[in-house]
């Protein structure tokens, strides 16, 4: 059997090394177009900023290493340029001789990959402006840095590498600006949860530019101009456009593959394409999403190396499948962490789903051990049904820890409320006797069993004409640095003696600084008769989504700042 595989990087890698592990007799030819293969595509922007020194630790692997110990020809700056599934070949272009040629196939493998969105704008022709998605972007972009020293930058497009290359080039010292159409960063986020990022951004220094459209670019000698619409241009020295990919699918397009959504690959789940022994992977392909089932582009690096595998053994004779890609992912946000699996609140609404949240913002490990730090969490679940749907974590310290133990969580179908029993390990150096996953189990069993809360969407829709009563439990000194208008001060320890304040048949309404307080400030209105609503994230978290404040890094035990 010979197998030709078009990519050399993640899926197609990991595809050519399956196959050499399950049939050591076949004959396998991976054609690269850049000049590397298997390359750590996620530290590229680390490499930029000094953190990676050697660029020899970018690539995992180099086409010799590759043949060393697997025997597989991994032919690097070759282009394919036509597939002919009629006879079997493929075409290809040697990019440093310029020979052409055809080779054979029995199983075709395709992993193209995505490639960086290029807007027909003007001035895109710029040599100060890069994007960045290949070992070769990383070069020209550090270059150009080495040798021009800029002081300032643009980044054009705030998903995952342009707030990896902002960090890291802060870190170099340069003034950067993040401008984009969104008015949030990091789409996978609800606009809350990304509030977040936003103030870590902005306490670093970069400067955010949200909600505007980028109409070109004007290259000057004493740099380039970001020119927006409706608004001055933003000067800098460079700039990086990184606002999102499109499969590159033309090959598979020119061969007469069927094509999904944004001219994917199509692909069933045992990553076959429409035509017979070819098969795709990566970021190229239409995958179903875990959670909801709708088609999906989701172009990670993980969900990649899987199809790879799965495709790898379908090719071999094998039976494997591939579920669907949940879209769980992290990122380092300066001195912060941002996670998140399954689908956000937003995005679970505008799939006709009836969901629920809670939101809490518990500490990385036990209190009294030193070195704790606060992270707030959203768990989001499905009314009635109480199907585990997402979440979104940003914190300092366990934040990837709790993420992976969701993500395993849908992954296996557990109800929101089961989370209450995961048995998860416990130490005070590392955790809680309640870990916060435990922790967002109980709060949404409490909400299975009749608790009622209220969001932050409610907050301005609260009547204050004395309908209802809006209560602060928090103590004197935590109201007097701030809280929403309307609501009256009673600290939950002083609740049951001032029990009489409270209006009897009218709805209350509580808040404290993380939910916690609050939440027992309700039980006790609740056995007293009354009908109480418990504010989901408590006022910290309303003020860090109203007034741009960072979240806090340490609290009490109470849910009180330090």
């Amino acid at each position: 059997m010979k197998v030709v595989i078009v990519g050399g990087v993640a899926g197609g890698a990991t595809a050519a090394a399956r196959i050499r592990r399950l049939d050591e007799q076949a004959e396998i030819v991976v054609f690269e177009r850049s000049g590397f293969i298997s390359y750590a595509n996620c530290g590229l922007p680390y490499y930029i900023g000094g953190v990676i020194e050697d660029p020899e630790d970018l690539t995992l692997q180099t086409p010799e290493s590759f043949f060393r110990r697997f025997r597989i020809h991994m032919k690097v700056h070759h282009e394919v340029t036509a597939i002919h599934p009629d006879r079997k070949t493929v075409s290809v272009k040697n990019l440093e001789s310029g020979e052409e040629f055809e080779e054979n196939y029995d199983k075709l493998l395709l992993s193209p990959g995505a490639k960086p969105l290029w807007p027909d704008l003007p001035g895109m022709d710029s040599k100060k402006l890069f994007t960045l998605r290949t070992v070769e972007d990383t070069f020209r972009i550090k270059e150009f840095v080495n040798q021009n020293n800029p002081k300032s930058a643009v980044m054009v497009g705030g998903g995952f590498i342009g707030l990896e290359v902002a960090e890291n080039l802060r870190h170099l010292g340069l003034d950067v600006t993040i401008v984009q159409r969104p008015k949030q960063l990091m789409n996978p986020f609800d606009g809350d949860m990304a509030s977040f990022i936003h103030a870590e951004m902005r306490k670093h220094g970069v400067k955010l530019a949200l909600g505007y459209s980028v109409e070109g670019f004007a290259e000057c000698e004493f740099g380039i101009d970001v020119l927006l619409k409706d608004s001055a241009p933003i000067h800098a020295d460079m700039v990086v456009l990184a606002i999102g990919v499109t499969p590159e699918s033309t090959l598979a397009k020119e061969a007469g593959l069927a094509l999904g959504m944004k001219g994917s690959i199509l692909v069933n789940d045992r990553m076959e394409t429409s035509v017979p022994d070819i098969y795709a992977v990566g970021d190229a392909v239409q995958v179903k999403h875990y959670v909801t089932g709708h088609d999906a582009l989701i172009a990670l690096a993980g969900p990649a190396n899987k199809q790879g595998r799965i495709a790898a053994d379908n090719i071999c004779g094998g039976d494997s499948r591939y579920p669907g890609s949940q879209g769980s992912s992290v990122i380092k946000v300066f001195d912060m962490t941002a996670a998140t699996t399954g689908i956000n609140e937003t995005n679970a609404r505008k799939s006709g789903l009836d969901v629920d949240t809670v939101i809490l913002s518990p500490m990385s490990h036990a209190g009294y051990y030193p070195g704790g730090k606060v992270m707030t969490m959203k768990v989001v679940f499905e009314k009635g049904t109480y199907r585990l749907l997402g979440a979104q974590i940003v914190g300092y310290d366990g934040v990837d820890k709790r993420i992976d133990v969701l993500a395993t969580a849908i992954h296996a179908g557990m109800k929101a409320t089961d989370l209450k029993d995961l048995d998860l390990a416990y130490a005070p150096p590392y955790s809680s006797a309640k870990d916060p996953v435990n922790m967002a189990g109980f709060m949404i069993d409490n909400i299975s069993k009749g608790l009622k809360q209220w969001h932050l969407a409610d907050a301005d829709k609260l009547p204050r004409d004395g309908s209802v009563t809006l209560l602060d439990t928090r103590t004197p000194g935590e109201y007097s640095r701030g809280h929403i208008d309307g609501f009256k001060n009673i600290p939950v320890d002083e609740l049951r003696e001032r029990i009489g304040e409270m209006e009897a048949g009218k709805k209350i309404y509580v808040i404290c600084q993380s939910g916690l307080r609050s939440y027992i400030a309700t039980r006790i209105l609740e056995g007293y008769g009354f009908e109480a609503y418990n504010f989901a994230g408590g006022f910290r978290f309303y003020d860090a989504v109203m007034n741009d404040r960072a979240l806090v890094e340490n609290a009490y035990s109470c849910g009180m700042d330090k």
